[in-house]
C-alpha cells in the first residue's frame, strides 16, 4: 500500500512500492574518497602505514644503491603537512590546492654502518575536496575511474573442424606479456612481448627445469605396455629398444613415427609384440623434438640468441637478461591482483605476496591448455566483470608517480657516480624531486582521465565522479574497441548501468556505476545480495563480485512474497544464473537482489515509470537530465522516484549541519549554529561561476531559532529545493497538435512561463586579459586609450577597468589596455611625421578587452592579480591579470531546447499569449502544448503515465514517489483519476483525457485531449549561445576563405552538396557569387564591398584563390596550364592580383542580360562598354574615381602586409587603388 514517507525537513512524498530498502544506498562518491584515502593513508601514523599507495611506491624504489654498493639511500617514513592556503584562496588566485609531503631519507655507508637522515620535500600533492574533486589552477577537476582488463591469465580455445587451437595470454601488472599457443599438429610455443615464438620447453628450462626427462615427468602419464598398432603413433618410447644386431631402433623419450612402428613390427625385438610407452600430448612431443637444448644454461642462451640476435650469447649475458625479464621485481610483477586472478583461474593457493612468476604457474598454464583442448572448454570471456577491474584515483596516481620516482632514481644513481666523495654528501644533495612534480602536473593537468568537471547541475557533478571509462592509458582506444567491448554484459547487472552511456563514438566505452555498486579490495565491482535459505529471506547481506555470483541462482528484488514478508510465494520463481534466466524451485534460490533500483545508475533511477520507456529513450533521458540548466526558482518534481534527496545530499551542493544544535543567526551569506561544541559558522556560496558558465548559489532553508539535527541540510544549492534535486519545473501540458507549431517535436509555450520567470536562468561568463612585458616595453591597463570616444569609456574607472554593476553590450570595453607600437606597426604617413617631428610621445596601440560579438549582460565581479601580490604564481612575462565576470539573465525563448525525463526533447517554436493557449473546462490555460505523435513511435510511454500521475498529484497537493521497477501501476493511477473526475472534472476520463477549448475561439476541440502535469527541463543548448550572423569578417590566411564557427565570427560552410543544390536550381549567378566574392576571390570581394558602399553596380567576379592554388599544383607537376576564353582566344593564368584585370567602376558586366538595358551610367556618364574578352582593358581612371580604401574599410585587415619598410622609398605619391593592385 502507498504511504507518506518524509524526505526532508518540510516535505513528505506519497510513495508507491517499498517505503524502505533493506540497506541504504552507499554514499555516491565513496569510491573516490576511499581510493584517495588508500593512497595517502593520512589518518594513519607515519610508522604504522601499510604497504599500499604512496608507502608501497617509496618502499619499492628505495633503497637506491651506488654502483659499487658502498652507499645506499633508504626510505624511512613520509609526513603529510596541512595545505598552505585554503580551497577558496586557491580558487580565487587560480592556483592548485595542494599540500606538501616530506619524506625522511637516510644515506647509509654500508661498510662503516654510518647513516645520515634528512627530511626531503617530495612535492606539492593536490588535495581532494570534500566533494571528491581537485582544484587545479583554480578550476575544479575530476579524476574518473578506469575500467581496464585485470592482470592474470586468459585462455582462448577455438575448436574449428579439422584444426583446434588453444592459447593463453599471461598479463602481468608490469613487465613482459607471455603468449602461449598450440595448434593441432604443431609445437607448444611461447611468445615473449610479441617478439619471436620459442618452444615452451625453452622457457621451462630457463625457469629451472633440469632436462627433458623432468619435463616428461611433469606432463606425461605413467609408462604402460602397448601392443604394436596404429594407436602407438605419437606416443613416446619409455625405454631404449634395440634390434637383434644390437643397434638402437628407438631411444627413450622419442616419439614413435610410422616408419619406426613398421620397423618395430617387422623386427619384433624381444618377441613381445609390443613395448613400454608413455602417453604424452603430441604437441609437447613435437616441442621436445624441436628443442635441441639439454640444460637450463643452453636454454637461456637460445632464448637470448633469438630475442637479441645482434649481441654475443654468453651464459652470463643470457642469465642477466632472463633475470631482468622475469625475476626483477622492479621490471616484472604480477601485482596483488594478478596473483589473486592466477590463483583463482589455475586453482592454486600461492600467497598474494608472491608477485613474481613461478615455474608452477607456467606448468599449470600448459596443463590447463591441454585440458581445454581435451575437453573442448569455453574460452575465457574478457568482457566479464570478473576479468575487468576499476582503477580509481589512488591507483592511477600511484602508476603516474612511479614514473616520476623512476626518473628520480636514475638521477640519484648518476649523482652517486659523479660525486667524488659521498661521505661529505647528505640525501638532499643527491635527490632531485622535479620529475615527481612533472608527473603530477601531467596527470592532473593533461591526463586523459583527469577531466574538467561537469558542473552544469548537481546531478552532472555526481555522475561525473561515478563515471567509468574503458579509455585512457592502458585501456582501449575508440578505434580498436569493437561491439563486444561496448555491449551490455550479463555481469553488468547491479554493477554497471545498462542505460547511461553517451550517444556517439564513446557509446559503451564510457558508463556509470549503479546505485549500490562498490569496489572490493582488488578493485572488482561488487553488489549487495540478500541471502535466501530454503525459500526464506534472511537479513544477511553479502556483497558478491561477478566471479562469485556465477555460482549462484539470484531472484529479483520484487519477487512476490507470502504475507509474512520473508517466504517466497509459490513453488518456483524466475532467477538469474550467469547469462540465463530460468524458473526454478524456490528451495534452489541462493540470493535475492536488495532493491529494484540496484541495476541502474542514480541518473536513470531519477526517471519515474522507467519500466514503461524504451531503452534508447531512457538513455537520452538520463543524459539530458545532466544538461539541465539551474533555474532561478527551482521546483522539485511533483512525480519523483524518491531518491531526489539522496542525490542532492551526496552532490556536495548543499550545506549540511556538522553537529546538532540551534540556529542563532541566518542571512544570505552565512548561517550560525550553536551546539555543545560551541558556535559554528557556515558560509554560503553566492553567484559563483561554474565550469560550464551556469551559477553555483546557495540559499538558507532554516530560520533563526530552528533546531537542526546532525547531517540535516540547512541550505539548498543550485537546482535543489527543500533538500531535493530540482532540475526543472512542473508544468501543465496538453498532447494536441496546434497549427503545426509543434510539428516534429517542436514545443509551444505559454507567455505565462516567461512572465513568471519559470524557466529563467542566470549565466556568468568570464573574460580575461593579461598585461605583458613586450620587447618594446610593458603593456599598460589604462583608461587613456587612443582614438576612443568618451561614451565608450563612461563605465571604466580611473584604472581602466569597468565598474561592477555596469550594463554591457557587444563591443563595449571591459578593460582598457594599450600596447607599445613598434616601427613595423606604423603607416607610411606616421613614419614620415615621426621622421620630420622626431620622437614626441610613445606610440601605443589599442588592445583593450571588449565584450565579444553576440554577448550582453551586467558586470558582477572583477578579479585582478598583480605580479607583486603573488610573485610565484603567474606565468613568465605577465605583469597583471584582470578577469571580468558578466552575468546574463536568460528567459526561455524561441529556439531554446527543452526536454522531459523520458528522452522527449524538443525546441521551443512559439511563445503564445496566455489568452490564446488551450484551456481546461475550469478556465485554467495549459502551459505547454506537445505533439501526441512524439509518443507512439518513440515508445516512451513513461511520459504519459507521468503526466496523468502529475495531474493527480497537483490536484491532491501531494508530492509522489514512484520508484523505478516498483512504481505505481496503471490501475492505481486510474482509480485516483476516477476519484478526481467525481470531485472536480466531470468529463475527465480515467486515462487523463478531457475536453480542451481553443483559447482563440473558445470552441471545444474535436476530440478529448490528454492533459496533466509534466516535469520539464531547460537544457544547456540555448539559442543565445548559438544564433550568429556574418556579413564581412575574418578570412583564413592560408586559403583566403572565411573562417568557420561562431567563436571565430565565421560564416556557414557552403559545401559540395550545397553546390549541387544550386546547380539543381540552375542559379548560376548565385553559385558563382558563392564560390568567388563570398569566398576567396580577394580583389573581387574588396571591389564588391566598395561598390555596395558607393551604391554602384557590382563587378564580374574574378579568379578565386583556390583556382590559383590548383594551377600552381599542376605547374608543380610540370604541366603548362592555359585558359581558353569564350571567344576562343588562349591566355595564361593571372597568378597574382597585379596581373588580374577587372572591369571599370560602374560596369554591370556580371549582371544577367535582363538587367543590362537598365545599367546605370558610370562616373563619366558613359554607358557600359562591352569587351570581347572576359576582362576589360586596363584604362587610366579619371580623378573622380580615385578614392582611398581606408575611407571605406580597413583594407585587407587579415592579410599579411608587404614589407613596411619598402612602403616609402624616398618620395610619397598618391597611389590609386587600381595601380596599387590592392
Amino acid at each position: 500500500m502507498p504511504e507518506f514517507v518524509p524526505v526532508s525537513r518540510t516535505r513528505q512524498r506519497y510513495t508507491f512500492g517499498r517505503a524502505h530498502d533493506l540497506i541504504d544506498m552507499p554514499d555516491m562518491i565513496e569510491v573516490q574518497r576511499d581510493s584517495y584515502q588508500w593512497f595517502y593513508q593520512d589518518d594513519v601514523e607515519p610508522d604504522a602505514r601499510r604497504a599500499q599507495g604512496l608507502q608501497e611506491l617509496l618502499q619499492e624504489i628505495f633503497p637506491i644503491e651506488s654502483y659499487d654498493g658502498q652507499f645506499s639511500l633508504e626510505f624511512v617514513r613520509y609526513y603529510i603537512d596541512p595545505p598552505e592556503r585554503s580551497e577558496e584562496e586557491a580558487r580565487q588566485k587560480d592556483l592548485t590546492w595542494s599540500r606538501p609531503i616530506r619524506a625522511t631519507i637516510g644515506l647509509t655507508n654500508t661498510k662503516t654502518g654510518e647513516s645520515k637522515e634528512k627530511d626531503i620535500f617530495l612535492g606539492e600533492f593536490p588535495v581532494m575536496t570534500d566533494r571528491g574533486t581537485f582544484i587545479v589552477n583554480g578550476t575544479e577537476r575530476v579524476v574518473i575511474n578506469q575500467l581496464a582488463r585485470s592482470a592474470g591469465v586468459y585462455f582462448t580455445y577455438s575448436g574449428v573442424p579439422g584444426s583446434d587451437s588453444c592459447s593463453a595470454k599471461l598479463i602481468p601488472d608490469r613487465g613482459a606479456w607471455l603468449d602461449f599457443s598450440m595448434a593441432s599438429g604443431d609445437i607448444v610455443s611461447v611468445n615473449i612481448d610479441n617478439r619471436r615464438k620459442l618452444p615452451v620447453t625453452l622457457l621451462l628450462k630457463a625457469f629451472g627445469v633440469a632436462d627433458n626427462d623432468e619435463i616428461l615427468s611433469m606432463f606425461a602419464a605413467a609408462p604402460y605396455f602397448m601392443e604394436y598398432s596404429d594407436e602407438m603413433r605419437g606416443k613416446l618410447a619409455a625405454e631404449d629398444v634395440t634390434g637383434p644386431d644390437g643397434a638402437a631402433i628407438v631411444r627413450r623419450g622419442r616419439p614413435i613415427t610410422r616408419e619406426l612402428l613398421d620397423e618395430l613390427y617387422h623386427k619384433n625385438p624381444g618377441g613381445r609384440g609390443g613395448i613400454e610407452v608413455i602417453g604424452l600430448d603430441l604437441s609437447l612431443a613435437l616441442t621436445l623434438e624441436r628443442d635441441g637444448t639439454r640444460s637450463p644454461d643452453e636454454a637461456m642462451q637460445e632464448i637470448f640468441r633469438r630475442l637479441r640476435p645482434n649481441e654475443p650469447a654468453r651464459v652470463e649475458n643470457a642469465r642477466d637478461y632472463i633475470r631482468s625479464l622475469f625475476f626483477d621485481s622492479r621490471r616484472y610483477t604480477l601485482g596483488r591482483v594478478g596473483r589473486y586472478k592466477l590463483n583463482r583461474r589455475l586453482g592454486m593457493n600461492l600467497s598474494e605476496d608472491v608477485r613474481l612468476l613461478t615455474l608452477d604457474d607456467i606448468v599449470a598454464i600448459i596443463r590447463e591448455m591441454f585440458a581445454m583442448r581435451a575437453e573442448g572448454k569455453k574460452s575465457d570471456d574478457i568482457d566479464h566483470l570478473g576479468n575487468r577491474r576499476i582503477r580509481s584515483i589512488g591507483e592511477l596516481l600511484q602508476n603516474q608517480i612511479r614514473i616520476g620516482l623512476l626518473r628520480m632514481e636514475r638521477i640519484v644513481r648518476e649523482r652517486m657516480t659523479t660525486t667524488p666523495d659521498l661521505n661529505k654528501v647528505t640525501p638532499p644533495d643527491l635527490i632531485n624531486v622535479r620529475p615527481i612534480a612533472a608527473a603530477l602536473r601531467e596527470f592532473y593537468g593533461s591526463g586523459q582521465l583527469s577531466q574538467f568537471m561537469d558542473q552544469t547541475n548537481p546531478l552532472a557533478e555526481v555522475t561525473h565522479r561515478r563515471r567509468l571509462s574503458a579509455l585512457g592509458p592502458g585501456g582501449l582506444s575508440r578505434e580498436r574497441a569493437g561491439f563486444e567491448a561496448r555491449d551490455v554484459h550479463y555481469t553488468h547487472y547491479g554493477r554497471v548501468c545498462p542505460i547511461e552511456t553517451p550517444e556517439g563514438p564513446n557509446i559503451g566505452l564510457v558508463s556509470s556505476l549503479t546505485t549500490y555498486a562498490r569496489l572490493n579490495e582488488h578493485g572488482f565491482l561488487i553488489t549487495p545480495r540478500r541471502k535466501v535459505t530454503n525459500g526464506k529471506l534472511t537479513d544477511k547481506i553479502e556483497f558478491l563480485s561477478a566471479d562469485e555470483e556465477d555460482q549462484y541462482y539470484v531472484a529479483m528484488a520484487n519477487t512476490p512474497l507470502e504475507e509474512d514478508g520473508v517466504t517466497i510465494a509459490g513453488d518456483s520463481c524466475p532467477t538469474r544464473h550467469q547469462d540465463d534466466i530460468d524458473t526454478i524451485p524456490v528451495e534452489k534460490v541462493n540470493y535475492m537482489d536488495v532493491s529494484p533500483k540496484q541495476i541502474v545508475s542514480p541518473s536513470t533511477a531519477l526517471i519515474p515509470f522507467l519500466e514503461h520507456d524504451d531503452a534508447n529513450r531512457a538513455l537520452m533521458g538520463s543524459n539530458m537530465q545532466r544538461q539541465a540548466v539551474p533555474l532561478i526558482m527551482p521546483e522539485a518534481p511533483m512525480v519523483g522516484t524518491g531518491i531526489e534527496h539522496r542525490v542532492a545530499r551526496d552532490s556536495g551542493s548543499c550545506v549540511v549541519a556538522v553537529d546538532a544544535g540551534e540556529v542563532v543567526y541566518v542571512d544570505s551569506r552565512e548561517i550560525r549554529i550553536r551546539s555543545r561544541r560551541g558556535e559554528r559558522k557556515y558560509p554560503l556560496i553566492k553567484f559563483r561561476r561554474s565550469n560550464q558558465g551556469t551559477v553555483i548559489h546557495q540559499r538558507p532553508t532554516v530560520a533563526k531559532g530552528d533546531r537542526v539535527d546532525k547531517g540535516e541540510i540547512i541550505a539548498d544549492g543550485q537546482s535543489i529545493e527543500n533538500g531535493e534535486l530540482a532540475l526543472g519545473q512542473n508544468v501543465l501540458v496538453a498532447f494536441v497538435p496546434w497549427e503545426g507549431y509543434n510539428f516534429e517535436d517542436a514545443i509551444l509555450l505559454s507567455e505565462n512561463l516567461v512572465k513568471e520567470d519559470k524557466f529563467s536562468s542566470i549565466h556568468i561568463e568570464e573574460y580575461e586579459i593579461d598585461a605583458r612585458e613586450t620587447k618594446l616595453g610593458p603593456e599598460e591597463i589604462t583608461r587613456d586609450i587612443p582614438n576612443v570616444g568618451e561614451d565608450m569609456l563612461r563605465n571604466l574607472d580611473d584604472s581602466g577597468i569597468i565598474r561592477i554593476g555596469a550594463e554591457v553590450n557587444a563591443g563595449d570595453i571591459l578593460v582598457g589596455k594599450v600596447t607599445p607600437k613598434g616601427e613595423s606597426d606604423q603607416t607610411p604617413e606616421e613614419k614620415l611625421l615621426r621622421a620630420i617631428f622626431g620622437e614626441k610621445a610613445r606610440e601605443v596601440r589599442d588592445n583593450s578587452l571588449k565584450l565579444p560579438h553576440g554577448s550582453r549582460g551586467k558586470v558582477v565581479a572583477i578579479k585582478h592579480m598583480e605580479r607583486n601580490d603573488a610573485p610565484n604564481t603567474m606565468s613568465a612575462g605577465i605583469i597583471r591579470t584582470v578577469k571580468v565576470y558578466v552575468a546574463q539573465w536568460r528567459k526561455i525563448t524561441v529556439g531554446d531546447k527543452m526536454a522531459g525525463r523520458h528522452g522527449n526533447k524538443g525546441v521551443v517554436s512559439r511563445i503564445l499569449p496566455v489568452e490564446d493557449m488551450p484551456y481546461l473546462p475550469d478556465g485554467t490555460p495549459v502551459d505547454v502544448v506537445l505533439n501526441p505523435l512524439g509518443v507512439p513511435s518513440r515508445m516512451n510511454l513513461g511520459q504519459v503515465l507521468e503526466t496523468i500521475m502529475g495531474f493527480v498529484a497537483v490536484n491532491n497537493g501531494w508530492h509522489v514517489a514512484t520508484p523505478v521497477f516498483e512504481g505505481a501501476q496503471e490501475t492505481e493511477i486510474f482509480e485516483r483519476m476516477k476519484e478526481l473526475a467525481d470531485e472536480k472534472y466531470p468529463d475527465l476520463t480515467e486515462d487523463g483525457m478531457i475536453v480542451l477549448r481553443d483559447g482563440r475561439t473558445g470552441e471545444p476541440m474535436e476530440k478529448k485531449v490528454t492533459i496533466g502535469c509534466m516535469y520539464m527541463l531547460k537544457l544547456n543548448h540555448l539559442v543565445d549561445d548559438k544564433i550568429h550572423a556574418r556579413s564581412t569578417g575574418p578570412y583564413s590566411l592560408i586559403t583566403q576563405q572565411p573562417l568557420g564557427g561562431k567563436a571565430q565570427f565565421g560564416g556557414q560552410r557552403f559545401g559540395e552538396m550545397e553546390v549541387w543544390a544550386l546547380e539543381g536550381y540552375g542559379a548560376a549567378n548565385v553559385l558563382q557569387e558563392m564560390l568567388t566574392v563570398k569566398s576567396d576571390d580577394i580583389r573581387g570581394r574588396d571591389k564588391t564591398y566598395e561598390r555596395i558602399v558607393k551604391g554602384q553596380s557590382l563587378v564580374k567576379p574574378g579568379m578565386p584563390e583556390s583556382f590559383r592554388v590548383l594551377v600552381k599544383e599542376l605547374q608543380g607537376l610540370g604541366l603548362d596550364v592555359e585558359v581558353e576564353y569564350d571567344d576562343g582566344t588562349i591566355g595564361g593564368i593571372p597568378l597574382d592580383e597585379d596581373e588580374e584585370k577587372l572591369p571599370e567602376p560602374g560596369l554591370p558586366e556580371m549582371l544577367p542580360d535582363a538587367f543590362e538595358d537598365e545599367s546605370p551610367a558610370d562616373a563619366d556618364g558613359q554607358g557600359a562598354q562591352e569587351q570581347e574578352s572576359g576582362f576589360l582593358e586596363d584604362e587610366e581612371p579619371d580623378e573622380g574615381e580615385l578614392f582611398k580604401a581606408q575611407d571605406i574599410f580597413e583594407e585587407d585587415a587579415d592579410m599579411p602586409k608587404d614589407d613596411p619598410d619598402d612602403s616609402l622609398a624616398g618620395d610619397i605619391s598618391l597611389i590609386s587603388d587600381e595601380e596599387e593592385g590592392d
